[in-house]
């Protein structure tokens, strides 16, 4: 406990407690779900895919450790010149959950949209597998930008530490719905992410690209328009995951930088301006200067262009 504790910079008794309690409840579901995957002949779990899994969270903790100390002191200084207090407890942590669960939403989604975040967040979604592991796969670089979007929250009165708990804590969340055996969750479905939506968001099929950013609370994505309902395979194509165009390259320095790699290739192109320079390192993801590529959005156009009864329908599919 105390080395975990250590490896992640936990000084916070509330964090300990809740290392405490996740890390066996981890091991049991991982177990679980490898148990049961073997007893269902599905092929959920490869070793190397694992094994990587593992190797990007330890990185993403080794620089989360390295770097803590710096930005607890900027959301620190915030905090000292917050301009608002909330006194009452109830209030200050269910505010406190809901905006740090609205500001990672636009964090997520930034990380889809925006290429040079996306070369971090890539490394997320690079497994072809969807299981619990598939949760710790982190972004490795992460931690050093990720507390930018947490800044407004010290500004508002809300504790440096109270504010990395509760991202700790929805978390934990953001891990367990990372799996394929729990199907849809009834009323659930309306208010929190499930399974049957994050699996949404870690397919390649073009209608479920970069749909369903959220942690805990799936109504920002119903609120700003990235929401997309699971589809059965009657309904819609089966679910494929990983990236729209695998790497070839898997070995542990390219798993994290090949998005980077491919960003300096396009960047160091002699026949595009200082325009399509900056495109190609700020612009969507898949963005060609040439058309040769398509983003996300171009895919779903192409598709519903192909298909185009079948995609009216599920446009005005009533479910949400």
């Amino acid at each position: 406990m105390r080395f975990f504790a250590y490896f992640y910079g936990v000084e916070n008794l509330r964090e300990q407690i809740l290392l405490l309690i996740s890390s066996p409840l981890y091991l049991i579901i991982i177990g679980i779900e490898l148990l049961l995957s073997n007893y269902h002949h599905r092929k959920l779990y490869t070793v190397k895919d694992t094994l990587t899994n593992i190797y990007l969270m330890l990185l993403n903790g080794s620089i989360d450790l390295l770097f803590r100390s710096v930005y607890l002191v900027i959301l620190t200084f915030c905090y000292q010149h917050h301009w608002m207090s909330i006194t009452n407890v109830f209030s200050y942590w269910f505010l406190l959950l809901l905006a740090e669960d609205f500001l990672y939403y636009w964090l997520h989604r930034w990380d889809h949209e925006i290429r040079f975040f996306w070369a971090v967040h890539v490394t997320h979604h690079s497994s072809e597998h969807f299981n619990f592991t598939t949760g710790f796969r982190s972004s490795v670089f992460q931690p050093l930008y990720r507390f930018v979007y947490f800044i407004p929250l010290a500004l508002c009165g809300f504790k440096p530490l109270d504010i990395i708990f509760m991202y700790s804590a929805t978390q934990i969340w953001g891990i367990f719905v990372h799996t394929e055996l729990i199907g849809k969750m009834g009323w659930l479905e309306y208010i929190l992410v499930t399974p049957s939506h994050h699996r949404v968001h870690h397919a390649s099929n073009p209608r479920y690209l970069d749909k369903n950013m959220g942690m805990f609370l799936i109504i920002w994505d119903q609120l700003f328009g990235t929401f997309q309902p699971e589809l059965s395979p009657e309904e819609y194509q089966p679910t494929r995951y990983g990236l729209t165009k695998p790497s070839d390259k898997t070995g542990p320095v390219d798993v994290v930088f090949h998005e980077w790699q491919a960003i300096s290739q396009d960047v160091s192109r002699k026949d595009i301006g200082w325009r399509e320079k900056w495109q190609y390192i700020f612009g969507p993801p898949g963005w060609s200067h040439d058309g040769s590529r398509q983003t996300s959005e171009q895919m779903r156009e192409a598709e519903a262009a192909e298909a185009p009864s079948e995609s009216n329908a599920f446009a005005a599919d009533p479910q949400f």
